[in-house]
């Protein structure tokens, strides 16, 4: 298992990196590697890659895949020597190690499909080891190129490499999460998710857009069958934020590398508000949260939600009024630049609070720091079923009286209910799926409403804006005041109906 920060580099930013990393020993290996899969790509559907690669004058052969977080991934390297590489990698030389039992299990899926090379990469690597905080840490720095057929066997295509990896050798991974902010602050880099083997496999697909990654719930199988019980706090806690951040580094990768698809950025968001409700709730399990990654994280949110705000909330106004005979109305252009998405990704701040957040998941909690004991799993449950229950008492107590509370309080109850859902769905592995399964369900007429609510008083805000520009946006005002209050008697019903959902956390601990 190997545990290691990858930064992207900006070009202009390429020279003062090297020649930070030169300012100790330094060791230049030429890295010229080919990549092998089935014809039907079975290896990178399942996020292995098996690699032959000429290191200097050597050939080893690697298998790699996904980890048990962010910053971890299983490998297994088998030196072949000097002289002529093998033709094709042997699966064989893996056998009896973690990744080379997935590698098996793969290709036994595939039928036992023949392999075949499928890209090459060609690199200059500058090696450095530096010992920082009682932690040994290798440097990093690849430059080269990736090379691949075009889809159908098309010309060969090629894209640049510019990445510093700084990878742990021994020590705590809190040391090695220290030292990579220093690097990603001093030189304006941001965290990528994308490994060389990805960026091979998009080249022969003719480099589509990446999908967005959506939540998962948080895996404690592994948790529980170490222990024999129940997880404790500090893993509970670390497993969640490890769940949060699987959904949030892979879009923001795509975003910091400039993708504007507004799927993309609507599930970054969404994984930035359930990590701070993983934060917010999950503080008293296990010591080491740090307040203020909240101020990043909440900076972030904002500035790609104004942008989703006058994107998409006002075309579907828009697009209603126009399917209810409204006249056209002409919007004023935005009072502000429109935001630069990857701008706001790559900024300093958020990036030393995602650098922290991974060094935290992949780091074990001490028991006891900062005057805060962490919880046994006994007292970690207690802890969840108190949340769950004050939090589902609070929705369904301003649910009641949702229709004489002003939009402020209706925005709370809005955020409340998400912080409901997302402990929910945080917890629900620990006290049973199918059960938590039907409390959500039961919860997602609610979300729907006040959803619906919230983009119409956006909305209004967003055409109280346009009416100096255009009287028509009285049109408008009128309009979305009309059914304000209907907006409001359907949230209320909904609210109220959550009382009749089982509380899934009852009878447990």
């Amino acid at each position: 298992m190997e545990i290691e920060f990858k930064f992207r580099i900006p070009p202009e930013r390429l020279k003062a990196v090297e020649a930070a990393l030169r300012r100790g020993a330094v060791g230049t290996t030429r890295l010229q590697a080919r990549y092998h899969d089935t014809a039907d790509g079975a290896l990178a559907a399942a996020g292995v890659a098996l690699r032959l690669r000429k290191e200097g004058r050597r050939w080893v052969q690697t298998a790699k895949a996904a980890g048990a977080g962010p910053v971890q991934r299983l490998e297994h390297n088998a030196d072949l020597g000097g002289g002529a590489p093998p033709a094709l990698p042997d699966p064989a030389r893996h056998a009896g190690t973690p990744v080379g039992e997935r590698l098996a299990e793969v290709l036994a899926a595939a039928g036992g499909a023949p392999l075949v090379q499928t890209y090459a990469t060609d690199v200059r690597r500058l090696t450095r080891v530096v010992r920082h905080a009682g932690a040994t840490v290798e440097l990093a720095l690849d430059t080269g190129r990736i090379a691949a057929p075009g889809p159908a066997g098309g010309p060969l295509r090629t894209a640049p490499v510019c990445e510093l990896e700084l990878e742990l050798l021994r020590g705590p991974v809190s040391a090695l999460a220290a030292l990579a902010a220093q690097w990603a602050q001093r030189h304006g880099l941001w965290l990528s998710t994308v490994s060389k083997a990805e960026r091979g496999e998009r080249l022969m697909r003719g480099d589509p857009p990446a999908a967005p990654v959506k939540a998962a719930p948080p895996d404690f199988a592994p948790l529980v069958a170490q222990a024999g019980e129940a997880p404790d706090g500090p893993a509970v806690q670390r497993a969640v934020v490890a769940a949060c951040l699987a959904q949030i580094l892979p879009n923001a990768t795509e975003v910091a590398e400039g993708s504007e698809d507004a799927e993309v950025v609507h599930q970054l968001r969404i994984g930035i508000r359930r990590l701070r409700v993983a934060l917010r709730e999950l503080a008293a399990l296990a010591p080491g949260l740090d307040p203020a990654w909240e101020a990043p994280l909440v900076e972030t949110f904002r500035a790609l939600g104004a942008q989703r705000d006058r994107d998409l909330v006002l075309a579907e106004a828009l697009a209603a009024l126009q399917a209810d005979g409204a006249p056209a109305i002409d919007l004023p252009p935005p009072a502000e630049a429109p935001v630069r998405v990857a701008e706001v990704v790559r900024a300093p701040a958020l990036q030393a609070a995602l650098v922290a957040l991974v060094g935290l998941a992949a780091s074990p909690a001490a028991a006891d720091a900062q005057g805060q004991a962490a919880l046994d799993a006994e007292a970690a449950l207690a802890h969840l079923q108190q949340r769950l229950r004050r939090l589902r008492r609070q929705v369904l107590r301003d649910g009641a009286r949702f229709e004489s509370l002003d939009d402020e309080a209706r925005h709370r109850v809005r955020k409340r209910l998400k912080r409901l859902r997302y402990l929910a769905e945080f917890t629900a592995p620990l006290f049973g799926a199918r059960r938590a399964g039907r409390f959500l369900d039961a919860l997602r007429p609610a979300q729907d409403a006040l959803g619906v609510y919230n983009d119409a008083v956006v909305a209004r805000a967003l055409f109280v804006e346009a009416v100096p520009h255009d009287a028509r946006a009285w049109y408008a005002l009128g309009w979305l005041d009309a059914r304000r209050d209907a907006l409001a008697r359907r949230a209320h019903r909904a609210l109220v109906r959550i009382a009749d959902a089982p509380a899934f956390w009852k009878g447990r601990g």
